[in-house]
């Protein structure tokens, strides 16, 4: 971890409790006549034997012995020991500190990463889900009684930051791996959020076009921030944790989210035309709590890797080109990251439609009231907390493949219950003679929402870090970036589409579809082959 690097190996045959040891306890390496085999069993004399082939790696293992030379990086190997290992071009490796057994880090660190996920949420929580959102459109726009156009502009805005993302998130994070500025740019992101949150306040009915312009600012470098957290998750601990630590980051998230919506709740009031010179003050209350919640991850998160130089005559975007271009071309070599991509999209689209849509759903087809909108509100945050945490427990028994699955058939369950809400409470009412209202069934179906909310999203971001090599992780989690902001447009655009044209309660149908497509694309990934190509990265054993 970090700038010392832990230099050690188990086998299968080893515990994998086996201390590990830093490079300057270990003995001087002796020059070889033969190529360095990659295997911790003895090596046989010279000509004494022909040297057997090199033995594949088993999950989790991590770590291969190198030298370093003087800059940090590794040796560079002889001509012969080149010829002899497979898969390498010249020079391909990354920093020999990058080469190293994912340990698990100090706890102090963890909590520090999974600070931001707490700080985070008051963003999504308060300006995407709960509250702007439904003031944008029924005060700010307020084109009453069916919204349209408020329900337009919004998915529009959202649309745009989620393509800006799309555009720069797999460069960006082409780039800070190689200059290992992980945390340098998640500062940036982080302080472009919270000023341009805090602006929302000069957003008032007539001004609907400087609503659109911040929402576009503001959920842009919250979202590629979402992304250069996320990178730093392979770092943080061995595969078997990453599950536990995935679901704490994301459980503690929405604590945060329930944290950051008490203010409101007690001091800022409801959503309405008559309180708007109270709720206004939402954006400069988000970007406070974002702002003073994160501190910790910016004193404990370490930043990984070491810092390479910019080769003579380059430029920082065209390094990140030509390194996304040489991803891309590998490919072929990660298919299970690629097709999880593919699912992630399908699923993020659903989910993306759900967050931004589910209040004003409340609002617009339930036509519930302000107390039963706020404990909504309680009960889904509690529910995705109890998710995420729990179900990062049987990612890390069951496996994070599976696991996934399992929360695409609740996701699928819960958009049924969606759409049959008044129907359900409207049979109840006339065949069984309860009392049933619309808006206390929703309640219980936002429970099960809730629930696949937290999982399948900490689901996602534990698979792509199982998937992805330590030297080129915030590269990884920009195509993660990528993919789920790709899924924000589509969603959005065509959620917007489909309820100026059927109306809201009819297009939320769709989301099943998404949610079918993401399982039947995920059923294609293999969890253990996309993990042991990445431990094959990590050991230098496999090259880009």
């Amino acid at each position: 971890m970090g700038d010392a690097a832990l230099l050690g190996w188990h086998s299968t045959d080893e515990p994998q409790s086996r201390a590990a040891v830093t490079q300057d306890q270990l003995p001087p390496l002796r020059p070889q006549p033969q190529a360095r085999h990659l295997s911790h069993r003895r090596k046989p004399p010279p000509q004494s034997r022909p040297r057997p082939a090199p033995r594949q790696l088993e999950v989790p293992l991590r770590t291969a012995r190198r030298t370093e030379g003087s800059d940090g990086q590794a040796a560079a190997p002889s001509a012969t020991a080149r010829s002899a290992l497979p898969h390498q071009s010249p020079d391909p490796r990354p920093p020999a500190s990058l080469m190293t057994q994912r340990t698990r880090a100090p706890r102090r660190e963890i909590f520090g990463w999974a600070m931001f996920d707490f700080a985070n949420s008051a963003y999504t929580t308060l300006i995407i889900t709960v509250v702007f959102g439904d003031l944008f459109t029924r005060v700010i726009v307020g084109d009453a009684p069916d919204y349209k156009l408020g329900n337009l502009l919004w998915s529009l805005a959202l649309a745009v930051s989620y393509l800006m993302v799309v555009v720069c998130s797999p460069i960006v994070g082409a780039i800070i791996d190689y200059r290992a500025a992980k945390k340098r740019f998640l500062f940036a992101s982080y302080l472009l959020t919270v000023v341009t949150t805090a602006m929302l306040y000069w957003v008032a009915p007539g001004y609907a076009w400087l609503g659109v312009v911040l929402l576009i600012l503001s959920n842009f470098a919250f979202s590629i921030g979402e992304s250069f957290i996320a990178s730093f998750l392979p770092s943080l601990g061995p595969p078997e944790d990453l599950g536990k630590i995935s679901g704490f980051g994301w459980a503690l998230g929405y604590i945060g989210g329930m944290a950051s919506a008490l203010f409101v709740v007690l001091l800022l009031g409801e959503v309405s035309a008559e309180n708007f010179e109270h709720i206004r003050w939402v954006g400069p209350w988000t970007a406070f709590f974002f702002l003073a919640a994160a501190i910790p991850t910016f004193i404990w998160l370490r930043e990984p890797g070491v810092a390479r130089s910019l080769p003579p005559g380059a430029s920082y975007v065209r390094l990140g080109l030509d390194r996304v271009r040489q991803t891309l071309t590998h490919l072929k070599d990660h298919r299970d990251l690629a097709v999880l991509l593919v699912a992630v999209f399908f699923s993020m689209s659903g989910i993306s439609i759900i967050i931004t849509y589910a209040f004003i759903y409340g609002a617009q087809v339930i036509g519930w009231d302000e107390s039963v909108r706020t404990l909504m509100f309680v009960l889904v945050q509690i529910t995705a907390a109890a998710g995420a945490f729990g179900f990062g427990f049987v990612q890390d028994r069951i496996g994070a493949l599976r696991t996934y699955l399992l929360t695409l058939v609740l996701w699928i369950l819960a958009i049924l219950l969606i759409y049959l809400t008044p129907a359900i409470a409207a049979a109840a009412q006339t065949r069984l003679g309860l009392d049933w209202q619309a808006q206390y069934v929703f309640l219980m179906v936002g429970c099960v929402a809730g629930t696949s909310l937290g999982a399948c999203q900490s689901t996602t971001r534990t698979l792509v870090g199982l998937f992805s090599p330590l030297s080129r992780s915030a590269e990884m989690f920009g195509f993660w970036g990528l993919s789920m902001k790709l899924a924000g447009v589509f969603g959005l655009l065509a959620i917007g589409l489909l309820q100026a044209l059927f109306g809201l309660h009819k297009a939320v149908l769709f989301c099943i579809l998404l949610f079918v497509a993401a399982f039947l694309v995920a059923r294609a990934v293999d969890e253990t082959r996309g993990r042991r190509i990445a431990a094959e990265h990590d050991t230098g054993v496999r090259a880009w």
